[in-house]
């Protein structure tokens, strides 16, 4: 007897509750089936199925036999479906979320070379500095820096962290001076962002001593790219994760402030539904993202 074609039937009989049911679910003669279930009852050498005249009951063991069996199919057609989206071209629309930063500074430049390999797949972007309902808002991939989700169904993998620093242009710098102690900063202007946990107390580390700052920011935005062309601007000293402005102190157009202290840093996760198979087209770009990520080793580079 064929041991997959019986689980198959055995599912069917305890869920459809008739064995002729089952059989014509599973293509197969009355006789065939009463005999499929026979041969299995024999060889696990325990009654699964207690007939009457007029009904049909699953014993204890059977009870539990349907429950293992249900998830092995499960399993199993599920890995089928991976192989099968495997090798052919991925498609449907992928909605991702993150903050308008990481949007234009990684999402971006990542996409030319995504969709060119997958040209089925059609990308929608919400750059947002909010955090949407994964779930109510069909979001597939989610950039967050929450270290857990409450919610179950809601998978975290992490990416990468990052520090904060504080950082002004030269002009800035030259014009006001450069605080050379967390508590100097009460006389600068400084560029704040307004989304941060506690975001106008700053808490300053180094070599175990830690100094909590008070500050009253100049400009307060939820967004790090104002703050960002504030500084370059001269306006102020910003304060914003290092990712964010890495690219403007390799170049000179920002320097930065009281670098040998440390802000509390930040862990950038993946975060998209919890699911038995994961869509191959989810799968693909959370594996894009984390491949950029490595190659460029920006882990090092914001944690420096």
């Amino acid at each position: 007897m064929d041991q997959f074609k019986e689980l198959q039937l055995f599912v069917e009989v305890a869920e459809s509750g008739s064995i002729s049911r089952a059989a014509e679910t599973v293509d197969l003669s009355i006789s065939a089936a009463s005999r499929y279930l026979i041969s299995l009852e024999a060889r696990l050498g325990v009654q699964l199925v207690r007939r009457t005249t007029r009904n049909l009951y699953l014993t204890q063991a059977g009870a539990e036999f349907h429950r293992r069996c249900k998830s092995i199919l499960t399993d199993l057609g599920e890995a089928e479906a991976v192989i099968k989206e495997a090798v052919v071209r991925p498609s449907g629309v992928l909605r991702v979320t993150a903050s308008l930063s990481f949007c234009m500074l990684h999402i971006a430049p990542m996409l030319p070379d995504f969709t060119a390999r997958y040209p089925d797949i059609t990308v929608d972007v919400i750059a947002a500095n909010r955090y949407y309902d994964i779930i109510e808002n069909g979001v597939d991939v989610a950039i967050r820096t929450k270290v857990f989700e409450a919610d179950s169904n809601i998978t975290i993998r992490r990416l990468a962290s990052t520090r904060r620093i504080l950082a002004a242009s030269p002009s800035y710098i030259e014009a006001n001076g450069s605080p050379c102690f967390p508590a100097e900063l009460a006389r600068h202007k400084l560029l704040n962002y307004g989304l941060a946990d506690n975001p106008r107390e700053l808490m300053f580390q180094r070599n175990g001593d830690t100094v909590a700052v008070k500050i009253k920011p100049l400009l307060e935005s939820n967004d790090g790219q104002i703050l960002r062309v504030a500084a370059l601007d001269g306006m102020g000293i910003l304060v914003q994760p290092k990712y964010i402005v890495h690219d403007d102190l390799k170049g000179g157009r920002l320097v930065p402030i009281l670098d040998d202290w440390d802000l509390p840093r930040l862990t950038m996760n993946i975060a998209f539904q919890t699911r038995a198979h994961m869509p191959v087209k989810v799968r693909l770009f959370i594996d894009a993202l984390i491949e950029r990520f490595q190659l460029n080793e920006y882990e090092r580079h914001w944690t420096a």
